[in-house]
């Protein structure tokens, strides 16, 4: 937020000159009056003095505080909370330090209502970024009084969603890159270079073999009508996108990628993998396995696998355990069931879940080093082979007016 130039007086009489936080002067004077601060003047900042983070948050143009940030704000307010700083402190604190943004307005926002009289919770429910899974297990934790170690595990929890998220990045970064240089490759061989073999095949009056005759054929489609495609390419996929945002093209998206060859499993073991850390988290902080499962669906991205588990969910309200409606998912392992009905069984679901939750990050860790094992070769062999057939069929005329010479 600007920060505003003010002087008035105490309740002493005491004269003091400051600055303040707020998005307007109507703020900082009701900011100022909460303080017992009569106030003379409220000076707002120069262009010079403003900030330029703070002004692209308040036109809408900054982008929204990533996980990233969230853990760190996560774990620094559980360390200042065990520490025995009283909450308002601790935002005071954190809003001052931190560095992004949208995430520095948001806190000042939290302080302000919590300030009110507001709990937390309900404060970082009114905040974009803060996630419902988020909101409820803070309100958990203050209703227990562990907000602490509550926040300890949202970080831990945080962490190693992002850590998964990274690890896929990273496995899929070289295949994207080579994929991307081999379409450049492919397109100047098509547009630059191959119109140069056509000029010199048409001075030789030969006859010109199918292969070679295809490719030309190609890099004439690639010169004439390359802004054409480069247009249907992109309102293709604008299209694309647009349908897979209503609700049944996400459904027909979110079962396609269950069933891809190579994908689909780990689109099902990531999914299954946050599901199960997720009521892990929950039901160790003390959340109904009813609401935890409720929240647990919500924050899945596939809505199919979200479907599947609300009729868990329906089982369970009605009374039957949670292995029994899971054994019935045929996607869901069944070493997994056998995990959870031994945790459910003895009371410790909680921490077999975390187990279980560990299982599944370790598959998927297996299978994106597989994926990445297979998918650069095979791209490597099929761009080769692209280029290998371009090259070949160019030179075939040559060769072939070579032997016929001889």
């Amino acid at each position: 937020m600007p920060k505003f130039k003010y002087a008035g007086f105490t309740q002493d009489g005491k004269k003091v000159e400051s600055e303040i936080d707020a998005s307007d002067v109507s703020e900082a004077k009701k900011l100022l009056r909460r303080q017992r601060i009569r106030v003379t003047k409220v000076t707002p900042p120069s262009i010079f003095e403003s900030d330029l983070g703070q002004w692209m948050v308040d036109a809408g143009l900054s982008k929204p505080f990533g996980r990233v940030e969230l853990t760190r704000f996560t774990r620094q307010l559980a360390i200042l909370i065990n520490a025995g700083v009283p909450i308002m402190e601790c935002l005071d604190i954190l809003h001052k330090q931190e560095t992004n943004a949208t995430l520095r307005n948001s806190v000042k926002a939290i302080q302000v209502q919590v300030e009110e009289g507001k709990s937390l919770n309900e404060a970082l429910s009114s905040q974009k970024g803060f996630e419902k899974l988020y909101c409820s297990l803070v309100k958990a934790g203050e209703a227990a009084g562990i907000l602490d170690g509550i926040l300890n595990k949202l970080a831990e929890f945080l962490e190693k969603q992002e850590k998964l998220k990274k690890q896929v990045k990273s496995a899929l970064t070289y295949p994207v890159i080579v994929v991307f240089v081999g379409i450049i490759v492919v397109f100047g061989l098509m547009v630059f270079v191959v119109p140069q073999f056509v000029g010199m095949l048409k001075e030789s009056n030969q006859e010109i073999p199918w292969v070679t005759q295809t490719v030309i054929d190609v890099s004439e489609f690639f010169q004439h009508y390359t802004l054409l495609l480069i247009a249907g390419l992109v309102a293709g996929s604008l299209l694309f996108l647009n349908y897979i945002k209503t609700v049944k093209g996400k459904h027909q998206w979110d079962r396609f990628t269950m069933q891809a060859p190579l994908f689909g499993a780990l689109v099902i073991k990531g999914n299954l993998g946050s599901f199960t850390r997720t009521l892990a988290t929950m039901l160790s902080a003390g959340v109904p396995i009813i609401d935890a499962l409720q929240i647990c669906i919500e924050t899945l991205d596939n809505t199919q696998i979200a479907k599947d588990l609300a009729k868990v969910r329906q089982a369970v309200v009605e009374g039957k355990s949670i292995t029994q409606p899971l054994s019935r998912i045929k996607y869901f392992p069944p070493l997994v069931t056998q995990m959870m009905k031994v945790g459910e069984s003895t009371g410790n679901l909680d921490n077999m879940l975390i187990k279980v939750a560990d299982v599944f990050e370790g598959e998927i860790e297996e299978l994106v080093q597989n994926l990445t094992k297979m998918i650069e070769p095979l791209i490597l062999v099929v761009l080769g082979g692209i280029i290998g057939f371009v090259l070949i069929a160019m030179y075939l005329p040559i060769f072939m007016s070579a032997g016929g010479a001889e």
